[in-house]
């Protein structure tokens, strides 16, 4: 039980660390994804597990796959995520992107 509840606290952390990352307010999440708050407060708080369904439509509102709210693992539907955000860039914003990515893994790897 102990484990469950752990899992639980840090899938909510994961909702709320990236629902404040994009800005939004538990309201405005809700809404986003089709949710009622009291579901996004409940999901943060790690209250209770979630269906299915409703992990897939809080993961879809936060742009981020299943797996990353339940493991914290970067997986392949992440980064597809990301791709499709950067095709809407034109050549010089992905170079920009891709120069910001090149001075983050620098900085990251020299730590």
């Amino acid at each position: 039980m102990a484990d469950t509840e752990l899992s639980l606290i840090e899938i909510g952390n994961r909702i709320t660390a990236r629902r404040k990352q994009m800005g939004l307010t538990q309201e405005a999440l809700a809404e986003k994804g089709d949710m009622t708050t009291q579901f996004v407060s409940y999901a943060e708080a790690g209250k209770r597990a979630m269906r299915p369904e409703n992990l897939l439509k809080i993961s879809s509102a936060l742009g981020v796959s299943a797996d990353y709210l339940l493991t914290g693992d970067i997986v392949d539907k992440d980064l597809l995520i990301l791709s499709d955000k950067m095709r809407s860039l034109t050549p010089e914003q992905l170079r920009i992107v891709e120069n910001v990515i090149d001075e983050c893994n620098r900085l990251f790897n020299n730590t």
